[in-house]
């Protein structure tokens, strides 16, 4: 019963990731029209910062392994999907959304992997995930907006600045849930038990 558990639980956090990533690709092309945030601020910035909190969960409870290949999974559909789906290969900055996309999240999560993984012994609960999620954050909106937007008439730098921002709010924010669905996961695995995973 326990492994099926634990598999129910890897696909399910698998597929999350691959969604939110999708939505996420999808939201990015939107500026924020309200409150004269369109040069600073897109709805991708909203939506992304979940794919830390997933890898972070997955991360404590299941160890490093584990939590790269939900990165790994996720990583696959999401740019399958953004690649077959909303991705307009005639519209060149489409196309360097859906590169810039598949690139910023595998470095930025494998780097949000390592560092939790580094972190995880320290007594305060939240460092771990709190730390991993703002290097990760600052190294994926660096690199997903250089890549998809440089030399663009796409103002990518205070659109940069304003998802960053917006990702430390939420990197807060989501340390509420992280602790909150952090029984439920870690009851849900089973630490004894290693499960081969593809």
């Amino acid at each position: 019963m326990a492994k099926k558990s634990f598999l129910s639980l890897f696909f399910v956090l698998s597929i999350t990731m691959g969604l939110v990533v999708i939505i996420s690709n999808y939201l990015v092309q939107f500026p924020i029209n309200h409150y004269n945030l369109q040069e600073v601020l897109t709805y991708g910035a909203f939506s992304y910062p979940v794919t830390f909190l997933i890898t972070d969960l997955a991360n404590r409870a299941y160890g490093i392994a584990i939590a790269k290949k939900i990165v790994y999974i996720g990583f696959i559909i999401g740019v399958v999907l953004t690649l077959t789906i909303s991705t307009n290969f005639s519209d060149l900055i489409s196309v360097r959304i859906a590169i810039g996309s598949g690139v910023a999240f595998l470095v930025a999560q494998t780097i949000d992997i390592n560092v939790f993984d580094k972190l995880r012994a320290n007594k305060i609960w939240f460092i771990a995930p709190l730390a991993s999620s703002l290097i990760g954050s600052a190294i994926d909106t660096s690199l997903f907006f250089s890549i998809s937007f440089y030399n663009t008439t796409v103002p990518w730098v205070s659109l940069a600045f304003g998802d960053f921002a917006v990702k430390l709010l939420i990197a807060l924010m989501m340390l509420i849930p992280f602790r909150l669905l952090l029984k439920f996961i870690v009851e849900s695995s089973d630490k004894k038990t290693s499960y081969k995973i593809i």
